[in-house]
């Protein structure tokens, strides 16, 4: 797996291996707006996963991960590190963690 220094340069570097579009998380799906998509744990899988840490606050961090669906749609998810658990149902959050698919 490669490694990055920041967010932006490993956001560029996996649009251009065709991770292009932006997915949002949601308590039982992830979604990909422009293109009218709400996907369930069982229509995506975790490709690969980054955490960044902010540069002056370790609580000030953020997860990259990116996603494919079952039907081969490639995208994008950021979010706060460790924040969205709180909020997920329980099958989100095994499909958001990492396996043996999982690059890591």
């Amino acid at each position: 797996m490669k490694t990055f220094e920041t967010l932006s340069e490993a956001i560029a570097d996996l649009k251009a291996r065709g991770y292009v579009h932006d997915f949002n998380l949601q308590p039982e799906c992830i979604e990909c707006t422009p293109l009218n998509l709400k996907l369930k744990p069982v229509e995506f899988h975790v490709d690969e996963v980054y955490r960044f840490e902010g540069m002056t606050n370790p609580d000030d961090s953020s997860i990259l991960m990116a996603i494919q669906t079952t039907t081969g749609i490639k995208g994008l998810l950021v979010d706060a590190y460790g924040v969205y658990s709180d909020s997920l149902s329980p099958e989100m959050i095994k499909r958001l963690t990492i396996d043996s698919r999982t690059s890591y």
